[in-house]
């Protein structure tokens, strides 16, 4: 997905805004020919002020921060109910392009109507496409502040403010991963070429069947992938740092029963290699280090998990609705409703539990519709905002 044409607009925006200064200062003294110097300059500098104000404060109903599934459903069911809703998708927020977490994957495949599969880029490009047709605006601008203290409700970027009358809160969370030689993106190494944070969004692809996986983490999380990958891969091999497992203890015994789970205690990953009969295309095993005995053994593995969490983007929120003991949205049952009348929260921000595209999409769905239902009920008009 390419963001060049809009790295245009807003140089050319830029370069608007510089013209506009210099015609604004051209212009004060036709403005007040009879003025004196001084106050033509107070003039010239307090409608140049106005009108600044006026470039870099925008006003809607409704706001969406984020770029996921759950964004971009919102802001299509919002659009279609004439909220012409402002979306801000960020720019490399939490390190991840505007598009969220699927941009990190390649292909999606339990993602309905896509039968072959799909890309994550390719799918989150038709959603920021069909946001668009339906007239929402989008500002690839990453939000640093919002103030929820009293309505109507702001939303600060690095050089605009947003003035809204409600506000869904759909950034997601980050999956956490762990850096090591071959964990990486780049040459050598094999990020979703056989490493993956998410074992239900990615176990069941064909270079994981029947062969041998590895999960990291000792959690719940953990448990649950392990298990899961258990219906694909020939051996799962849990790897933790630690002797024993802070998972709940009924996970635990799941695990600890299971005939295609073997744990290795006390161990680390140091290093991942590629398979050579791919030419290291894909990846091929690990490097495993004891933390007691420092001894680094190799384990042929087609597949390697991180089930060490997820951190909610939340951080910019700055305490102004209820969070949970992790950092996620509180809401009320049910509902997208945060603590804050107005302010509604969608996706994974939100939702610990299950953390898929199609669920983050269905809560975005619901956000709309409160959010359509709450400006209903305070009798919001466009335009109008007090």
């Amino acid at each position: 997905m390419s963001y060049c044409p809009k790295n245009k607009l807003l140089n050319l925006l830029r370069r608007g805004s510089k013209f506009f200064r210099k015609a604004s200062n051209s212009a004060a003294p036709t403005v007040a020919p009879t003025s004196t110097p001084g106050q033509a300059s107070s003039a010239a500098a307090i409608s140049l002020t106005s009108a600044m104000d006026d470039l870099h404060t925008l006003k809607t109903r409704l706001c969406i921060i984020g770029s996921g599934p759950a964004a971009h459903t919102a802001a299509i069911y919002a659009s279609r109910a004439e909220l012409k809703p402002i979306l801000f998708e960020g720019w490399m927020a939490n390190g991840i392009a505007p598009g969220g977490q699927l941009t990190t994957t390649t292909e999606v495949e339990n993602f309905p109507g896509f039968p072959d599969g799909i890309n994550g880029i390719e799918l989150m490009d038709c959603c920021r496409k069909q946001s668009l047709r339906f007239g929402t605006q989008i500002l690839t601008e990453t939000v640093n502040k919002v103030d929820f203290s009293t309505t109507p409700f702001k939303v600060f970027t690095d050089s605009k403010t947003v003035i809204a009358n409600s506000i869904i809160v759909a950034t997601g969370a980050v999956a956490k991963r762990l850096d090591f030689p071959g964990s990486g993106e780049g040459p050598g190494g094999f990020w979703n070429r056989g490493i993956s944070a998410c074992a239900v969004c990615d176990g069941a692809a064909p270079i994981f069947r029947n062969r041998p996986l590895g999960v990291i983490g000792g959690g719940d999380s953990a448990m649950e992938e392990a298990t899961f990958l258990t219906k694909y891969g020939s051996i799962v091999y849990i790897i933790h740092r630690r002797d024993t497992f802070r998972a709940s203890k009924i996970m635990q015994q799941r695990v600890l029963t299971s005939p295609k789970i073997q744990v290795l205690w006390n161990s680390v990953v140091a290093g991942a290699y590629g398979d050579e009969n791919t030419n290291n295309r894909v990846l091929g095993g690990l490097k495993v280090k004891n933390v007691l005995s420092g001894e680094v053994s190799d384990l042929k593995v087609s597949g390697l998990f991180f089930a060490i969490g997820h951190e909610p983007a939340t951080k910019f929120l700055d305490g102004q609705i209820e969070l949970d003991s992790g950092g996620y949205v509180v809401t009320k049952p049910g509902t997208t409703q945060t603590s804050v009348p107005g302010v509604f929260a969608a996706g994974d921000v939100q939702d610990k539990n299950y953390r898929q595209a199609v669920t983050a999409a269905g809560t975005g769905c619901m956000a709309a519709l409160e959010a359509e239902h709450y400006l209903q009920e305070i009798g919001s008009q466009e335009g109008k905002i007090d």
